[in-house]
């Protein structure tokens, strides 16, 4: 991803398929910017670290949101 940020990708793969469903993790803790950008733009977000839990309930979420 030289040069492109992972919320602009997630975007960028969002506008070539619009049923595309994204789930952005991010382990930046201290940078609420990243968080706010991609919650601006519509996509799910789960913060690093996870548990498998939460991670299986996050995803659970987001695609039961895409129907």
């Amino acid at each position: 991803m030289a040069g492109m940020a992972g919320p602009d990708l997630a975007e960028r793969f969002a506008a070539l398929r619009p049923r595309l469903t994204v789930l952005y993790m991010s382990g930046y803790t201290d940078d609420a910017r990243v968080q706010e950008s991609v919650l601006e733009r519509g996509f799910a977000f789960l913060q690093k670290p996870f548990t498998a839990e939460s991670l299986a309930r996050s995803v659970r979420e987001v695609l039961d949101s895409a129907g």
